[in-house]
């Protein structure tokens, strides 16, 4: 008996391991793929890019978030230092009481972008879905993303594994956040890392694909 229940104490220890070490290997090595492609915006600025991807978060009515705004005034920066003359805006506008993309167009027209320059991505429900859209559907080869830098990882990470020349500038410094947001951003990352790291080997189509909209035709063509 004591046998059986050191046998299963072993086991049970062992699985308590396996659970452990498994998402903390994937999370590392999603770090260590994607640091090397990260830029300054100064960087970017001596390179040439399809388009700036600004990813989406939550909007306040026709407002963008603090997070969201901190990305879109990034993702404005780096499109004027003239290393791209296209923003592509992959948000959730999944149903019509909710829009991030349209929020996210009209906040960097006022912020002085081109509209004709500014594309958006109405079905960009999660950033796997949004690297997939935007090669799949918008047809990007060379993007620099644009997001916090405990996200940059993964989108970077997603990007190049499904064939993007895909680098990313880091929007972190014009909100201090308290610490239990960092927190559950944080424990909610590492998961969706170990998520996305399955995904980029599986490749499963987004939700939505639709027509090709090339990146380097109009952004008018994506209204909605």
């Amino acid at each position: 008996m004591k046998q059986k229940f050191k046998r299963f104490i072993s086991a049970l220890l062992l699985l308590c391991f396996v659970f452990v070490q498994i998402p903390l290997l994937i999370n590392v090595c999603v770090f260590e793929y994607s640091n090397r492609y990260f830029l300054t915006v100064d960087e970017a600025a001596e390179m040439n890019f399809d388009c700036v991807l600004v990813l989406g978060a939550g909007v306040w009515g026709d407002s963008p978030s603090h997070m969201l705004e901190e990305r879109l005034n990034k993702g404005v920066e780096v499109y004027k230092t003239g290393c791209t003359n296209r923003i592509l805006m992959s948000g959730d506008h999944g149903r019509d009481d909710y829009d991030e993309v349209n929020v996210m167009k009209n906040f960097a027209v006022e912020c002085g972008a081109t509209s004709n320059d500014v594309f958006m991505d109405h079905a960009g429900f999660s950033t796997y879905e949004s690297m997939y859209r935007a090669r799949d559907v918008f047809q990007v080869k060379k993007v620099v993303i644009v997001t916090q830098r405990y996200h940059l990882y993964r989108a970077v990470y997603n990007a190049r594994k499904l064939g993007l020349d895909a680098y990313g500038v880091c929007a972190d410094g014009q909100y201090n956040y308290d610490i239990f947001v960092r927190s559950y951003n944080n424990s909610r990352e590492a998961l969706a890392r170990c998520k996305d790291f399955v995904w980029c080997i599986i490749k499963p189509e987004p939700t939505y694909l639709g027509e090709a909209i090339p990146i380097s035709a109009s952004g008018e063509l994506t209204k909605g």
